[in-house]
């Protein structure tokens, strides 16, 4: 299925990180795209809340070009939000930001000395109800108007593996998401697998190499530099679980980014077809960053509609900018580098 896009609107593939309820991040980041209407997209690779994003975004449009996107979007965040009994995320005693609601602090200690079978022996996920409920896999496999792919990782081996196209599932949406210490693993073709920020997050190389369209807008939910070092316990666990959530993805786009330097200083009459796909690569970033943490530490595993909310401005603020700043870069050259922030 094709979207009615006008004539000669720029076109972008999109990155989407996870980072569990800061994906509604991601959420602010879409609606605002979308909104404006000036910016098309035809690819996107997610992981984790960002696979999340990935498959509603393309069953709104689908279903209802931008506006429904949006609507899709919104429906699929306040699902999420009313699916526990509490919220999880409150406003900080001082106004400033949110903090962890202390039942939930208390379950997530847990889940350091209990598995997910024995925590949960019926093996209850919101997640799974809300997605079959909202999207419809038969029809995006066959009539999605963008490349999906989901990443997964297989718990055995430690290998990455994609999802896309004729293989895009309800089971694999939920695998890229299944924190290990929260969720019983997903079986898949008879192998467990489990979030798939263990080895990418996200990937990045099918939107490189596949697919017509040179320009990536990556949309990040990690700083790409703390402003100070951990010194507790709990504060350090945080750190040692994004960092290597991460590792992947840093090291990926450095790698890209030394090749696409190599790929330019070939002339341009000697270039084979991956280093023209290289060479002619463009790179644009938003990023949630440390506004995302002055949000509120420790809040990834949380959930509640203020707090959504928030970070659904957040994002769009952070869409508008960039479409304010950037959009007219968009099929002429790349606004960000990636050996400068990656390498």
């Amino acid at each position: 299925m094709q979207l009615p896009w006008r004539h000669g609107t720029p076109s972008v593939n999109l990155g989407l990180q996870g980072g569990g309820a800061h994906g509604a991040f991601t959420w602010g980041v879409l609606d605002a795209l979308l909104e404006d209407g000036r910016l098309a997209f035809d690819g996107v690779s997610g992981t984790s809340a960002g696979a999340m994003n990935a498959v509603v975004l393309a069953q709104g449009l689908m279903s209802g070009g931008c506006e429904g996107a949006r609507q899709a979007l919104r429906r699929f965040w306040t699902a999420v939000a009313e699916s526990l009994p509490f919220e999880v995320a409150l406003p900080a005693a001082d106004g400033q930001g949110f903090r962890l609601n202390p039942a939930m602090r208390l379950a997530l200690q847990w889940t350091q000395h209990l598995a997910p079978g024995q925590l949960n022996p019926f093996d209850i996920n919101p997640l799974r109800d809300i997605l079959q409920t909202q999207v419809d896999f038969a029809a995006l496999r066959s009539h999605s108007p963008l490349r999906v792919h989901v990443a997964t990782t297989e718990a055995n081996t430690g290998r990455l593996r994609l999802f896309s196209g004729d293989q895009l599932s309800l089971e694999a949406t939920l695998a890229s998401a299944c924190l290990p210490s929260l969720h019983r693993s997903v079986r898949i073709d008879g192998e467990p697998h489990w979030d798939g920020g263990y080895a990418a997050n996200p990937a990045i190389y099918p939107l490189l190499l596949d697919g017509p369209v040179r320009d990536l807008l990556l949309v990040l939910l990690a700083p790409l530099r703390h402003a100070a070092t951990p010194e507790s316990a709990q504060d350090i666990r945080h750190r040692s679980m994004e960092l290597a959530f991460n590792a992947t993805f840093l090291r990926e786009m450095r790698l890209f980014g030394h090749l696409r330097e190599r790929a330019r200083a070939v002339p341009w009459w000697r270039r084979g077809p991956l280093e023209r796909r290289l060479a002619g690569a463009r790179f644009h970033l938003v990023n949630g960053g440390q506004e995302l943490q002055d949000l509120g530490e420790g809040l990834q595993a949380a959930a509640g509609l203020r707090y959504f909310e928030a970070l659904f401005e957040l994002g769009r603020n952070h869409g508008q900018a960039w479409l304010q700043q950037h959009l007219h870069a968009v099929g002429r050259h790349g606004t960000v580098e990636p050996l400068d922030l990656f390498g």
